[in-house]
């Protein structure tokens, strides 16, 4: 069987996950022959190396004739879902055709990105990466006949190389963090959250690009806290920052776009509690009290972080119940047996003509509409209309599907170019919000 993935790029998360598929899929014994196809040129190419080192082949940017023949060769075609600029541009580019096609979602689909009503309907089968998803206003009101096409798949890329879980020193607490500094995943109060702890030397690694370093340093000097951050940088090899802690402080913005939680996933691997927020994605990963902890404001994180300080003990075992837990259901073995479960079923459909203009529609600024929840929030005449008390982070994202995401994949689009415009000196200020944040009592 021939399974052709369709994906903007092979880095960060998504790039983990498939690399895992493609070494699984070597040793499986399945017989699925996987292709990809990115449409980007890629920025580094660690897991594209790791792909083809098995075996797999990556084609790098084909021209629309080469990318219908792929197609038409595929016994599937695989979506990997999140809404890239590259991607809906190359999709809408091409002709109608027919095939088969899977859409495995990357993001949530609760907050924007949204799904598109019309990709639900479109595809053979939706796949879900957390069961999360199904919360999503857009999946709610699918009709009975839409929604049976709907699946879960755990996006892991498995845990090869991650150490078992050690005894370490039960007497040391040592925090972290792992993941992107952007506040449409990171929560904008982090730092108050941090401030709240009570404990004389408490402090966290931030491990993650430098976005936002500036902005967080200056709250914590605000606060006269300058310890609480130990920025790590990025890095590509995860383990050695990882192995260095035992709690992870995952408080993610109560709207961010995240399912899988890779970061989440590979630090339980290794033992490390993690301390989360109760949004919908972690609460599918993380049981409260027994893989990790689930707080709901800064006192009850204070206290949480109190008690893995006071019960080294009882920290080391929740660490080793975390680890069972997640090697048992997220390895890359257990994704690769799900997805091929749907690939045997759906060998048997017909395929049929997909038109992905009709889905996302002729032009960028339909692309980039067809994604967000509050598109009333840019108008027609180019302005940026928001109610004070429903800011979204996302929309300040350089990244991810923002409009300045897309305003720099097409700079000759005036409407985008308007929108990214207003919305950096929202974003302006928004910095100088986050930096004095904490000595307001009223909130975003």
């Amino acid at each position: 069987m021939n399974v052709l993935h369709l994906t903007a790029h092979l880095g960060g998360g998504v790039g983990k996950v498939m690399s895992g598929l493609a070494a699984q899929s070597a040793i499986s014994g399945f017989g699925v022959q996987h292709r990809w196809v990115c449409f980007e040129k890629p920025e580094r190419t660690f897991f594209i190396d790791k792909i083809r080192r098995v075996g797999c082949e990556v084609i790098i940017q084909p021209d629309s004739s080469s990318l219908v023949k792929l197609i038409d060769h595929a016994d599937v075609v695989q979506l990997e879902w999140w809404n890239h600029p590259a991607t809906l541009e190359a999709l809408c580019a091409l002709p109608e055709r027919p095939m088969r096609l899977m859409v495995w979602s990357h993001v949530s689909g609760l907050y924007t990105p949204i799904f598109p009503s019309k990709l639900l309907e479109a595809t053979h089968c939706f796949l879900f990466t957390s069961p999360c998803s199904y919360e999503s206003r857009e999946v709610a009101v699918m009709p009975g006949e839409v929604r049976k096409r709907f699946g879960v798949v755990s996006s892991s890329g498995g845990f090869e190389g991650f150490p078992e879980p050690v005894e370490g020193n039960k007497q040391t607490m040592v925090a972290g963090y792992v993941g992107s500094l952007n506040f449409s995943k990171l929560h904008p109060d982090y730092v108050d959250y941090l401030a709240a702890v009570g404990l004389p030397d408490f402090s966290v690694r931030m491990i993650g690009d430098p976005t936002n370093r500036e902005v967080l340093t200056k709250q914590c000097s605000r606060l006269g806290r300058p310890e609480l951050l130990n920025f790590r940088g990025y890095t590509d090899d995860i383990i050695p920052e990882l192995s260095k802690i035992n709690v992870l402080v995952y408080l993610m913005n109560p709207k961010h776009y995240g399912t899988a939680e890779n970061a989440l996933l590979e630090a339980m691997a290794i033992g490390v509690v993690p301390v989360v927020l109760d949004n919908p994605a972690e609460r599918h990963i993380v049981e409260h009290q027994k893989t990790g902890l689930i707080v709901q404001s800064q006192k009850t994180f204070a206290k949480a972080i109190q008690w893995l300080h006071e019960y080294p003990e009882e920290r080391v075992a929740m660490g080793r119940r975390a680890a069972q837990f997640v090697r048992a259901r997220f390895s890359a073995e257990q994704t690769e047996i799900a997805l091929h479960k749907h690939y045997i079923s759906l060998r048997s459909s017909e395929k049929k003509s997909i038109n992905f203009s009709r889905i996302f529609g002729d032009d960028p600024v339909d692309w980039f509409l067809a994604c967000q929840r509050e598109k009333a929030v840019f108008s027609k005449e180019g302005d940026i209309c928001f109610k004070h008390g429903s800011m979204n982070y996302g929309l300040f994202e350089q990244s991810k599907g923002s409009v300045f995401h897309f305003s720099e994949y097409f700079p000759d689009n005036l409407k985008l170019k308007l929108w990214a415009s207003k919305l950096k000196t929202l974003q302006v200020n928004m910095e100088k919000y986050q930096i004095n944040q904490h000595l307001k009592k009223d909130k975003f």
